[in-house]
């Protein structure tokens, strides 16, 4: 009888090194159709964290697209969003139009005429000018244009911006004319997202907001018929409001409009139809009963999507409530058919061609792949960046959805990741450490899909738990706005409460107990080891440190207004400020922590990890600070990958008495 033998909690070996969890960081994202052709953009760490753009052949086989440098992604509102577009040319093959990241210009190539390499559509302008969301008109203009959102910078101040809808001429006109730049809107709005065009060509709409709403708040829809000239005339706002979010916009075939509001809770799919009776619209109606799930998400990007009409007239849809699923809805019978198989989480990009659905999707068991969808037949099949298991599955974690009962009796919900192992077991009478990790966003949310990064610590014996807590998306706008004016509140809470629960089971060992997170995450990892009391020590990553340097322009346009809900408008409530921030509660502070922050970021800058540091100094609490150059928000390189996993790792051994000399100790100062 074989015996599986007993050791520490946290020393167990496991054959998932950072450097494995690194190479598998990131998603396939960014889909679209190119003739009959998907093509999609792929992370590469090992290149210097680029975003490649890659094609999958009718053959079946694929290919990249364009080789490094070019590096496909937006810098527009920082997060960014659709980064290239393509269209199927009736001679010379596909061409494809893509944002570099490192100038931001729009570039134009024809892959398959490699000898001619990108060309230049844009002005150079050191990235004052930036490009999201293009979409390739072959018939609009002598030579075909660029229908996309441009973000200007006007000054100094990372608020001095303007966004509009602007058209781009494929000849490579405007590449040195910033005047060839055909602007389609005004920049009544602050954000805008890429204008969708009817398709007999008569009307296009888009996305808005303003500040100090964030889109997942309150956004318009925005209506323009296209003159014979291809300018937008009649603008005007069709549906949405202050308190109402629109996500996404669709034309269907028969000139109705279809969107997903979350005016009832729920984000939901309607159809509204912008031919008028006396210039009146049509209202909207509901395309499927409601059913307590999501049919949409935030907009953290540009060109966002979680539905796509089928030429039928079925809709693909991508619903749930927490995690994704895929589906086939009838509109006229409010019917939804789920797609079978494994995936419980799909990214919001979906591409559709023919009775073809393309999604990207992952499971407990299995990375992000490109999976397509047979509509007709209900056949599925992974048609791009297959999951190969790098390691024996044995070594992945038992992962399971929980709901636990917090403050006041409002649900949080969990991913649960226990240590797990094939060849250890923990030895009798031990609890495992764990450690609570603390999604971005904070409008964010953590999916149930494998990830290499939470098996490189379940494997080795320590418990992972990412909460879902109050202001995650996936539960309801109602869930969303428990953390309306609670930040550094509620998510703070409801992560102990989780933490308590799991010792409460005698699942946890309440000595050991860390918290991490990255963004907003770091900034709940923060208030929890200053506020709580609770945990043995802490991993922060590029975080908010300061709400005060925060909300007075130490961050970038989009989020700059963002604690106007979060926190409250900061000439109303300074004080709230000043006491919820970690900066000025660092003589709280007395657990080790690690600090982790890209020297490149403008949405976190390191002057508030500086500024934290310069606090704690001298108050004997042992801490280290790796600061990455190169590295913006979030890290998507190999090694800054890996430097940061394993430092993690040497935290927690450090901290929790275990034995690790497998990584490289972390030096943890006073």
């Amino acid at each position: 009888m074989n015996t599986v033998p007993a050791a520490p909690y946290g020393s167990w070996p496991s054959p998932i090194d950072a450097a494995l969890a690194a190479s598998h960081d990131g998603r396939p994202d960014h889909l679209a159709t190119v003739g009959e052709e998907v093509w999609w953009t792929e992370p590469r760490p090992a290149e210097g964290g680029r975003r490649a753009l890659v094609r999958r052949r009718p053959d079946g086989s694929t290919v990249t697209v364009l080789p490094a440098p070019w590096n496909a992604r937006s810098r527009v509102i920082e997060y960014g969003g659709q980064p290239w577009a393509g269209a199927a040319r009736a001679s010379g093959g596909p061409l494809v139009v893509f944002v570099h990241f490192d100038d931001q210009r729009l570039y134009a190539y024809a892959p398959d005429s490699p000898e001619e390499p990108p060309r230049p559509l844009t002005p150079a302008s050191g990235g004052r000018l930036r490009w999201v969301d293009p979409q390739v008109h072959l018939d609009r203009g002598a030579r075909g244009e660029v229908w996309c959102v441009l973000e200007e910078s006007t000054g100094p101040a990372p608020t001095d911006v303007r966004r509009v809808i602007a058209a781009v001429p494929l000849d490579g006109s405007a590449a040195g004319d910033r005047a060839a730049v055909r602007e389609l809107s005004d920049d009544r709005h602050r954000f805008v997202t890429g204008p969708r065009v009817s398709h007999d060509g008569r009307r296009a709409a888009w996305i808005a907001w303003d500040h100090p709403r964030m889109p997942w708040d309150g956004t318009v829809v925005m209506l323009a018929e296209i003159t014979e000239e291809g300018g937008l005339t009649g603008v005007r706002p069709l549906v949405g409001d202050v308190d109402e979010s629109v996500c996404q916009v669709e034309w269907d075939r028969d000139g109705s409009l279809l969107f997903v509001s979350d005016l009832a809770d729920w984000w939901e799919l309607q159809r509204i139809r912008p031919d008028a009776v006396a210039g009146a619209a049509v209202p909207s109606s509901r395309l499927c009963p409601s059913r307590g799930e999501e049919f949409g998400g935030p907009l953290w990007k540009i060109g966002l999507r979680w539905f796509h009409p089928l030429d039928g007239g079925l809709i693909a849809v991508l619903h749930g409530r927490g995690s994704n699923r895929l589906g086939i809805l009838d509109p006229e019978t409010g019917e939804l058919a789920d797609v079978p198989g494994p995936w419980t989480a799909w990214a919001d990009t979906l591409a559709v061609h023919g009775t073809r659905v393309v999604g990207v999707a992952a499971s407990p068991h299995s990375g992000y792949e490109v999976v397509e969808l047979d509509s007709a037949t209900g056949h599925t099949r992974v048609i791009g960046s297959a999951h190969r298991d790098a390691v024996d599955p044995a070594y992945y974690p038992a992962s399971r959805e929980r709901t636990f009962t917090g403050p006041g009796g409002e649900e949080i919900h969990a991913h649960i990741h226990p240590p797990h192992s094939p060849d250890r077991t923990g030895p009798a009478g031990e609890l495992p450490p764990y450690v609570v990790w603390a999604h971005g966003g904070p409008t964010g949310h953590a999916p149930l899909a494998l990830d290499l990064e939470i098996a490189y610590f379940t494997s080795r014996g320590i418990g992972v738990a990412e909460v879902n807590y109050g202001g995650s998306t996936g539960y309801g706008r109602r869930y969303r706005e428990r953390l309306r004016g609670q930040w550094g509140v509620v998510d703070v809470s409801d992560c102990a409460a989780v933490a308590r629960a799991l010792v409460a089971e005698g699942a946890a060992d309440p000595r050991r107990l860390a918290v991490r997170g990255g963004s907003a995450g770091g900034w709940t990892a923060a208030a929890s080891l200053t506020g709580t009391g609770l945990y043995a020590c802490g991993t922060i990553s590029y975080p908010v440190l300061d709400l005060e340097g925060w909300a007075t322009g130490e961050t970038h346009d989009f989020e700059s207004r963002y604690l106007d809900s979060l926190v409250g408008p900061f000439s109303e409530v300074p004080e709230r400020y000043r006491e919820r921030s970690p900066m000025n509660r660092t003589d709280r502070l007395t657990t080790p922590f690690l600090l982790l922050q890209g020297l490149d970021d403008v949405i976190c800058p390191p002057v508030q990890c500086e500024r934290f540091l310069a606090a704690v100094a001298g108050r004997g609490v042992a801490h280290a600070y790796l600061a990455f150059e190169g590295e913006s928000h979030g890290f998507r390189r190999t090694e800054t990958l890996v430097r940061a996993l394993e430092a993690e790792l040497s935290l927690y051994a450090q901290t929790f008495g275990f034995d690790r000399s497998d990584v490289p100790p972390l030096e943890l100062v006073k």
